[in-house]
């Protein structure tokens, strides 16, 4: 038996302690923001339970989403009970069944503090079968649930809206298989998208998926909500990547959809239903997803430009000119920018400019790489299209860079509270709805309006700061935005997914006729719809 009591973990200069009651660890106080990752971690491998902040980085608690959304309404569940609880610890073991306050309050709210439910308990499977047997008894007794994997949505769609179980796949993290010839990889749905990477990196491949929240974010959440990235230029969508799927339905039945194969025509494609269905129809447990081999080479170009239209042109020439080995192509603002370099103290490699773009290539040929992107920048800063620029081949460059695009939200959470949209547009109207909406917000308690782009898919962040929840900014930019999107025949939620704070506006990219054949399926599958409620289906469904 260990007697400490106390540890404290470094991490870049932040620490948190880690409090044992006796022989078992039971939760992690954070004393800074920064140290999340390491208290994740150790989640994940089943040491700590749960994770709690300390005064002096405590933010003020967030309002309960049933009093900043009075229009929603408790559905027709039971409520926990003592008995329900009692059960729950005859099929998880005792300290994988969270019901202590302290523990639970992280799990109730949302990355971006915006939503907050009031569940009492927390389960943590680690096998398929117990969230089988939690599912069938939820069912069973009209219990609604929330499945919650690494919480860094944007809308609020892995937080419970009242009292819902939370389901947590943070300790189903288990690499099931890795085939080395075809590249195809089997795991269980908690894993998190950073450490898949890692393990297959060590073995000459690498995830077809990306994104900014890669250090918490789980694979399972990534494929139910069809999260998009920053390689989906080069890679596609996850739609296209995700081979097969197990998932459990509401009653407790296991779906086994984990195909291996790359081609499979054999009636209906049912993985399809689980991806970007947010939890609604199943809860997805193991994933198969292809994965390409590592580059050989990879270059980074942080370019500075004048003007959007110098954008549009730049990322014309490098589809053509880069072509096969152009990976990622992003866009930020000079706002955009200033959140990451002035908030968190990172250093931008260029001068100041209205744009920014960051250009990546990876290859297999390191000096036929570097070749065509020296061409490709010299001909675009000779026409005065580029005004600067830097390019890095060093990993440690490399990733310096890239950090100024991955942690712009981060800074802006450090202004307050962060609106955050993201929509698909048409190419050349892909930011004139920056400005736009920067005009409205004139004279009121706006602090910040940016916009970058994924612009390999047409993909724009509109991120609004506030210093806290201000009803008035959202009526200036609720439903303007997604209005405005609906004119052009985009789309309300290019990535991030409806969750809970879209459902009213999803008829604007979705037909009525689309919209009866989703309530339908929901219907099917999850009869008395426990699974996430209030999420992705208008309130009237």
């Amino acid at each position: 038996m260990i007697s400490l009591r106390v540890a404290i973990i470094q991490t870049e200069g932040c620490h948190c302690e880690i409090r044992k009651p006796a022989n078992m660890l039971r939760h992690i106080q954070i004393h800074t923001i920064a140290s999340r990752k390491a208290a994740v971690d150790l989640i994940q491998n089943g040491l700590v339970r749960g994770i709690s902040q300390s005064l002096q980085c405590r933010r003020p608690e967030v309002e309960l989403t049933s009093v900043r959304y009075p229009g929603v309404r408790r559905g027709n569940y039971a409520q926990l009970s003592d008995r329900h609880v009692q059960h729950f610890r005859s099929i998880l073991p005792k300290e994988r069944v969270i019901t202590e306050t302290e523990d639970v309050a992280g799990y109730n709210v949302d990355w971006l503090r915006m939503v907050r439910g009031v569940s009492q308990i927390v389960l943590k499977p680690k096998i398929t079968e117990e969230v089988s047997a939690i599912l069938e008894y939820c069912n069973a007794e009209n219990l609604a649930v929330c499945p919650q994997g690494g919480n860094t949505g944007l809308v609020g769609g892995s937080v419970p809206v009242f009292d819902e179980v939370i389901i947590s796949t943070s300790l189903m993290n288990s690499i099931v298989s890795l085939d080395e010839l075809s590249g195809i990889l089997v795991c269980q749905a908690g894993c998190i998208l950073e450490n898949l990477e890692s393990y297959l990196s060590e073995r000459g491949f690498m995830m077809p998926l990306d994104l900014g929240a890669k250090g918490t974010c789980q694979i399972g959440g990534n494929v139910s909500t069809n999260a998009g990235g920053i390689r989906l230029i080069r890679y596609g969508s996850l739609q296209g990547s995700v081979l097969g799927i197990e998932a459990v339905k509401a009653d407790g039945e296991v779906i086994d959809c984990l195909s291996s194969l790359k081609k499979d025509n054999t009636g209906y494609h049912l993985k399809h239903l689980f991806i970007g269905s947010e939890g609604t129809l199943g809860i997805v447990t193991k994933v198969s997803i292809q994965c390409p081999p590592s580059p050989k080479a990879v270059n980074v170009a942080f370019l500075g430009l004048d003007s959007f239209d110098d954008i549009l042109r730049t990322f014309t020439e490098a589809r053509s000119g880069l072509g096969e080995i152009l990976s990622s192509c992003e866009m930020m603002d000079l706002l955009s920018l200033d959140a990451a370099t002035s908030n968190l103290k990172l250093q931008r490699p260029i001068g100041e400019f209205p744009f920014y773009m960051l250009i990546e290539t990876s290859g297999s040929n390191g000096t036929h790489d570097e070749e065509k992107l020296t061409k490709f920048l010299e001909t675009l800063m000779a026409n005065g299209v580029v005004r600067d620029g830097t390019v890095a081949s060093e990993p440690s460059r490399i990733k310096s860079i890239w950090q100024l695009r991955e942690l712009i939200p981060v800074g802006l959470t450090h202004e307050g509270l962060l609106n955050s949209y993201d929509m698909t547009l048409p190419m050349k109207h892909l930011y004139d709805l920056v400005p736009l909406v920067s005009e409205r917000l004139v004279g009121t308690s706006a602090i910040r309006c940016c916009g970058f782009c994924h612009l390999g898919d047409g993909n724009l962040h509109l991120n609004i700061t506030t210093p806290k929840f201000d009803p008035d900014v959202l009526k200036i930019i609720e439903p303007f935005v997604f209005e405005w999107t609906s004119k052009l025949k985009g789309s309300v939620s290019a990535e991030h997914g409806i969750g809970f704070k879209k459902t009213q506006y999803i008829h604007f990219s979705k037909s009525q006729s689309s919209l009866n054949l989703m309530v339908n399926i929901k219907k099917l599958m999850d009869p008395k719809g426990i699974l996430n409620p209030y999420k992705v289906l208008p309130a009237q469904h």
